[in-house]
């Protein structure tokens, strides 16, 4: 019997958004896996714990070992206790992946799907979560808002300027890493709850040509018309999908492919590249670069009022 390489997602995420696949990659069997533990952290803890050295990789879902922003790591608290009884596995929560894979989706964009971004409107839903997607929009010549305060504090301000956004950034990081990482991002049934309404932020999307960042943050206040936007994002379920076509989302695209009807997050893929490799940690962004273009994956595109969808 071939071996089988397999990756698991351990997750503090709803347990209703698993799911399972076993592909081929370049002549490797892997058996990919996500397990979500609906918020409880000491779950996802003793699971890391009882997976450790009996799979190639984890990925860590529903919440960042780190996140990567104007030039500096910023580690969650909260995250390296879940991994600490791990000392055989490779972690990855897919922070090294973001900047490789976000900023070329939107490369893609303009050069595959013929789009054109210069002048169109952004929200960006929480850059410090998705800098490299946040820098390949601002470099595409978007006009962007960022909407890091309302999404992860509930503080009603945007901001619409890249110098204020990096100052906010080294100001509030060093303390919002120590903060209960449900504080700031929706974990456990939260995630399955509808969208909230929220006037304030509404006014962003009706502004907005695309609204890109992580999935979670994109629904948290999506109002019911959409028409004519673009979604650019993450992870989503084929009911995340239809939702968004119901709202008359017109474009949606997820940085990372669709498989089996569902597009697994960037920890997911990280952690099947590192696999793939058989290497022990996190790889550089050339080299996730490189195995993603030899197994063919790519950003999945749906143009979800289109007859042919």
């Amino acid at each position: 019997m071939d071996v089988i390489k397999e990756v698991v997602s351990v997750s503090i995420g709803s347990s209703a958004r698993d799911h399972s696949v076993e592909i081929e990659l370049l002549g490797e069997m892997f058996r990919i896996s996500r397990r979500g533990t609906d918020g409880d952290l000491a779950r996802a803890e003793a699971l890391f714990a009882e997976l450790d050295g009996t799979i190639d990789a984890f990925g860590m879902g529903g919440i960042d070992l780190y996140l990567r922003a104007a030039g500096k790591n910023y580690y969650f608290r909260e995250a390296k206790k879940l991994v600490r009884g791990v000392s055989k596995t490779p972690v990855l929560d897919g922070s090294g992946l973001k900047g490789a894979v976000e900023a070329s989706v939107v490369t893609y964009m303009h050069d595959d799907l013929g789009l054109q971004l210069r002048g169109k409107r952004v929200l960006m839903t929480s850059a410090v979560d998705r800098w490299g997607m946040t820098e390949g929009l601002r470099d595409a010549g978007c006009e962007m808002v960022y909407a890091d305060l309302m999404y992860g504090l509930d503080i009603p301000i945007a901001i619409r300027s890249w110098s204020t956004l990096r100052v906010v950034v080294k100001m509030l990081m060093p303390v919002v890493r120590l903060m209960p990482f449900s504080v700031l991002y929706p974990v456990g049934a939260e995630q399955d709850k509808a969208p909230k309404r929220n006037e304030r932020v509404e006014s962003l999307y009706q502004w907005a040509d695309i609204i890109a960042g992580d999935w979670q943050y994109v629904k948290k206040y999506m109002p019911m018309d959409m028409r004519g936007k673009w979604i650019v994002t993450n992870t989503t379920t084929p009911a995340d999908v239809e939702l968004a076509r119901e709202r008359g989302v017109e474009l949606m695209v997820t940085s990372t492919p669709r498989l089996e009807g569902r597009s697994f997050g960037t920890n997911v893929i990280e952690a099947t590249m590192v696999a793939l490799k058989g290497a022990s940690g996190e790889l550089p962004a050339e080299e996730y670069k490189r195995l993603l273009k030899e197994v063919g994956f790519a950003p999945d595109v749906l143009w979800l009022q289109r007859s042919e969808q």
